[in-house]
């Protein structure tokens, strides 16, 4: 028979060591992966703010019945918040769901049925996953970018030209999204991939596709005289007035 007076101990332990699980997983997400790759300070308050919050709540629910079905409508919830103080990328959205799924995992992993190790788990199977899938190695070469041309060209090979012999890249995918023939533009989404040994984001004009014609140089400005300063203007007033004496 199960001894009733040692197993709320148990369980309050399996809780407490989900719960040590859950910040070791948001730090390493965090401090370990987010950071040192972005370095975008206020998400890190964000995430771990939402991972915590997340996890306090979802501990409470946790000795309720209905703590899986309210787990799961704080997921809904909270997917659907978005922060309208800034604009989050693709994969800033991947971390800040992430950090949600930690501290539900954290929270409601030691419910009745489910195994103990099943939490951590699929703890680190989230951490890995964003270590891998965001990780610089992968695909580090292909950019993508919302580009705006001073003219207007509507022939997609011409403009495919155009835009490598701009980028220094082949490119791969283009949508164009608006030709304007009146003020002579192109508003053209592309996606490309830069040369082996490249790092920057956009190629200097100086390192263009072979055959691509370079940059013209623009005529140096002359400048007239400048204005004696006002000391000077007040030192020549009274010569100026003693000359027509």
């Amino acid at each position: 028979m199960e001894d009733i007076t040692t197993r709320p101990l148990e369980d309050l332990m399996g809780q407490l060591a989900l719960f040590g699980a859950d910040l070791v997983a948001i730090a390493v997400l965090t401090f370990g992966i987010y950071f040192p790759r972005h370095r975008r300070r206020d998400l890190v308050v964000a995430y771990l703010g939402l991972n915590v919050g997340v996890l306090a709540v979802a501990g409470a629910l946790s000795s309720s019945s209905v703590g899986a079905g309210v787990g799961l409508g704080l997921f809904g919830v909270l997917s659907i918040i978005r922060l309208r103080s800034s604009e989050i990328a693709q994969h800033e959205v991947a971390y800040y769901f992430a950090a949600l799924a930690l501290g539900l995992l954290g929270g409601l992993g030691a419910l009745g049925g489910v195994p103990a190790w099943l939490a951590p788990v699929l703890m680190a199977a989230i951490v890995l996953a964003l270590y891998v899938g965001d990780h610089p190695r992968l695909y580090g070469r292909y950019r993508s970018q919302s580009i705006v041309l001073d003219v207007a060209i509507t022939d997609e090979r011409a403009l495919t030209a155009h835009l490598e012999a701009l980028l220094g890249a082949r490119v791969r995918s283009m949508t164009v999204r608006r030709v304007d023939l009146v003020d002579d533009t192109t508003i053209v989404d592309v996606r490309y991939q830069l040369p082996r040994g490249t790092t920057a984001a956009l190629a200097p004009v100086a390192d263009l596709a072979p055959g691509a014609a370079p940059a013209r140089e623009l005529p140096a400005v002359r400048r007239g005289p400048s204005a004696p300063s006002a000391p000077a203007r007040a030192a020549t007033a009274p010569e100026r007035a003693g000359a027509r004496r």
